[in-house]
């Protein structure tokens, strides 16, 4: 049964997922005439648009939202306005794995993808869902996904699927929430918690004893509302901005991941452009990760002090001594990984893993 996304009160987003059926059942029309005739549904067979369409997994105001302003406002300038950036935030054209097929199939230019639904195209991918991969040290991390050959070889993996990975971006640690305390493994068994679609993440879930419940982003906040999942992970800025606080009583730092996503186009849109508009993507995207990476920091921050403000939620941080009795179960998504992933999946993984401990400097 699908469920309508009920916001509190206060919300009021651009558009909301339930938009979604009617925009994306026409936009999917579209798209099929545009197939038969052989040209795309947005723009010309030459894919050489002024106009850059770039679609958000996430709401108005949300961090890839930060990103995709400033990303509008950097292009633009760059290109004198020979180059016009649309933003179309979740719920405008469809949800994360329909946006990824548009771009593959150059309907739109620019989407975000995160490994959490992408690892069930591309299994490379999955290697930034792991749990307890990353540096408990956001500088170390945003140092190594900005310099690790590990993402030249993922790029490979991603040009497979006719897409051009532009970037890899952190959105901040993944936050657990739910209707109980979860402060060991133990407390994990049995507990429903929706995840995306990952076989990565529903196994490493099943490892703590948990029940992963794969479930569309616009249900989460009704499936809490109606008992159907005990609990979610997502940063806290989403926490905040979907009300998933609302109808939660405790929110459990773990440190066990990060939220990362990836900024992707076609092949055929990146290779159509021209030399001087491929430079100015290159340059703003290079230019973006350090910007995103502050903005994450204080998004996170902010909504997590109105978080408590505005709520009794009981907010837990684990100590180390807790997260290490999570550690073995987490990692066993890792022998999941890498049989998925096969051998330029471990590669990656084992790249990432000694270029964090470098920057660690251990």
């Amino acid at each position: 049964m699908t469920m309508q996304w009920t916001p509190s009160p206060e919300q009021h987003r651009e558009t909301t997922p339930s938009q979604v059926p009617v925009r994306l059942s026409a936009l999917i029309k579209g798209i099929a005439l545009a197939s038969s005739l052989g040209v795309s549904a947005f723009v010309s067979a030459g894919v050489q648009a002024d106009t850059w369409r770039f679609a958000l997994e996430e709401v108005s105001g949300s961090v890839q939202d930060a990103y995709a302003q400033e990303f509008k406002e950097r292009i633009e300038k760059a290109s004198d306005g020979d180059i016009d950036v649309e933003i179309y935030p979740y719920g405008a054209l469809g949800t994360s794995s329909q946006l990824t097929e548009l771009v593959q199939s150059d309907a739109i230019q620019l989407t975000f993808a995160s490994p959490g639904h992408l690892a069930s195209v591309i299994p490379e991918a999955g290697v930034f869902t792991l749990h307890f991969l990353f540096s408990d040290d956001n500088a170390v991390n945003e140092k190594v996904l900005g310099s690790s050959k590990a993402i030249d070889m993922l790029s490979d993996a991603y040009t497979e699927q006719n897409l051009q990975l532009l970037g890899v971006i952190p959105e901040g640690w993944m936050v657990w929430t739910g209707n109980r305390d979860i402060e060991k493994p133990a407390d994990m068994e049995g507990f429903k918690i929706r995840t995306m679609t990952s076989p990565i993440l529903v196994e490493t879930y099943r490892g703590y004893g948990a029940n992963p419940t794969p479930l569309p982003y616009s249900e989460v906040y009704s499936g809490l509302q109606l008992g159907q999942i005990d609990g979610q992970v997502n940063p806290v800025f989403a926490i905040e901005e979907m009300s998933f606080y609302e109808v939660q009583d405790y929110m459990i730092q773990a440190k066990q991941a990060q939220f990362i996503t990836t900024l992707v186009a076609s092949n055929d849109f990146y290779s159509g452009l021209d030399d001087d508009q491929r430079q100015i993507l290159d340059k703003v995207t290079d230019e973006m990760r350090p910007y995103i990476f502050e903005k994450q920091e204080q998004y996170n921050a902010e909504r997590l002090e109105k978080i408590k403000k505005d709520s009794d939620i009981k907010v837990i941080t684990l100590t180390d001594k807790q997260r290490d009795a999570f550690r073995p179960a987490g990692e066993k998504g890792w022998k999941v990984f890498r049989e998925q992933a096969g051998e330029r999946g471990s590669k990656i993984l084992d790249t990432l893993q000694a270029d964090i401990k470098t920057a660690e400097g251990k």
